[in-house]
């Protein structure tokens, strides 16, 4: 087949799985397309209900980022989903959380890595090295930031003083800092980390799976770790007021973060956190992928969401 006929026949798949509304086990989905913002290139927004919710009694609210791989791996590129509406519903039917929604914002493709990198760890590195790591590749030969500059402030503005207020006008839902999460895999999870520590008076708590330390590809000459870690150390939330969860496989690319969730650990020690506000997991032959967050999603959940 050639090129252009494959090229062809990838962006109408693409365009098939973008235009298709995921299928829930339960409760229901509604999207928002192409919601827009003045911090971020538009993107789809969807939000799953739970059964019980009925516009009357206030729910919690769980942001969580690439809203595409969220809920039906029948809709996703790889035929992997996190099945999060699965895992909610049946901790809600055993009556181990409390009851909330979820957001899932979905990623803008090859923006994703540049609105996801913590910014403010970025660019206190020295501009010749800034310049180096835009333009580090993957194993793959592709570019990591794909021409883009890392813009995850204003992801996180958008996410604070565009999506956020929608949400709160628009759904029965608790608006305050106790009752809003954030949660992400991979790159997903240094968002997450960010945004907790960039708006603690937003994000009462965050759960960041096979947190992505490494920034890009490679750990040779890689300085970004210690810029997430000197900027965790000045940064971190208040413990007394905060929960943050991390986990770490030991499979494909995460095998690469034991070593670094060690030194992220120490951070969190330093700055107070301890059981009842922290918890980092292991789960020793985990892959970096959708499946094996979905397999161990009800940990976070439990661990941010418990019933009191």
């Amino acid at each position: 087949m050639k090129k252009g006929t494959l090229f062809f026949v990838w962006l109408l798949l693409h365009q098939t799985l973008w235009a298709q509304v995921p299928r829930v086990v339960s409760g229901k989905l509604q999207r928002m397309e192409n919601f827009p913002s003045s911090n971020v290139s538009p993107r789809h927004v969807d939000i799953w209900l739970p059964a019980g919710y009925d516009g009357q009694k206030k729910f919690e609210v769980l942001y969580m980022h690439d809203g595409q791989m969220l809920y039906d791996s029948n809709a996703t590129w790889n035929k992997q989903a996190w099945e999060v509406d699965d895992v909610v519903t049946r901790l809600n039917q055993e009556k181990k959380i409390r009851d909330f929604i979820v957001v899932g914002v979905w990623n803008s493709g090859p923006g994703r890595h540049a609105d996801y990198f913590p910014q403010k760890p970025f660019e206190s590195l020295p501009r010749a090295v800034q310049d180096s790591l835009y333009s580090s590749m993957r194993g793959s030969g592709t570019s990591v930031f794909q021409g883009r500059q890392v813009n995850s402030d204003g992801y996180l503005k958008f996410l604070v003083s565009e999506l956020k207020p929608y949400i709160d006008r628009n759904f029965s839902v608790y608006t305050d800092q106790a009752h809003t999460f954030i949660a992400g895999s991979s790159m997903g999870g240094l968002i997450s980390m960010y945004a907790i520590c960039e708006y603690p008076e937003v994000f009462g708590g965050a759960a960041c799976l096979s947190t992505h330390w490494p920034g890009i590809f490679t750990m040779e000459n890689n300085p970004i770790p210690d810029a997430f870690f000197r900027y965790m150390a000045s940064t971190l939330p208040d413990p007394r007021t905060h929960k943050i969860y991390f986990d770490y496989g030991t499979a494909t690319l995460d095998a690469m973060y034991p070593p670094l969730q060690g030194k992220a650990d120490s951070v969190m020690r330093t700055r107070g956190f301890g059981e009842g506000s922290w918890m980092t997991r292991s789960f020793p032959g985990a892959s970096h992928s959708e499946q094996a967050w979905s397999d161990r999603l009800d940990v976070p959940l439990m661990f941010l969401f418990a019933r009191r």
